[in-house]
């Protein structure tokens, strides 16, 4: 399975969300590729947010090799499942959808933590450290109710 994780910028909370279940599939021994990209191409090339390579170690992930990138139209060639982190980086994704199969791989990352609700995954950039703390156990319980709901664990 090959799943790429979507928020705006592609600094704070998809490189989490990437790093979670990267960090879980190892652990796991699960076969699953994983990536992120941003909607908006502001910070692309650039490493996570220093705030959540910071957190990020606190809770032994790894995001320190990633960089940011632009997600594309050909993402929805290259994965199977495109989990975005909020509603409007959802809508942003859709638009670049060039069909009904294309549309049925995005899905909001909460959904597979409480389905149906249609909750996002806060954007902790211009918050405190609390806030990242935050996202990253969200990351880490949503990582974890997708493995079960996909029957990986």
């Amino acid at each position: 399975m090959r799943v790429l994780m979507v928020c705006l910028g592609n600094i704070c909370r998809s490189p989490m969300a990437d790093g979670w279940l990267r960090h879980k599939a190892k652990a796991y021994d699960i076969d699953v590729l994983v990536d992120s990209a941003g909607t908006a191409g502001f910070h692309v090339g650039e490493k996570a947010d220093t705030r959540m390579r910071k957190w990020s170690k606190e809770y032994g992930i790894d995001i320190e090799d990633l960089r940011a990138r632009q997600f594309t139209q050909e993402d929805f060639d290259r994965f199977d499942i495109i989990f975005a982190m909020d509603q409007s980086n959802q809508k942003n994704i859709l638009r670049l959808a060039r069909n009904e199969a294309d549309r049925a791989k995005v899905h909001l990352y909460l959904n597979e933590l409480h389905p149906g609700k249609n909750e996002e995954v806060p954007d902790p950039y211009y918050g405190g450290e609390a806030d990242f703390k935050h996202v990253i156990e969200l990351l880490d319980a949503a990582t974890e109710a997708f493995l079960k709901n996909y029957q990986f664990i």
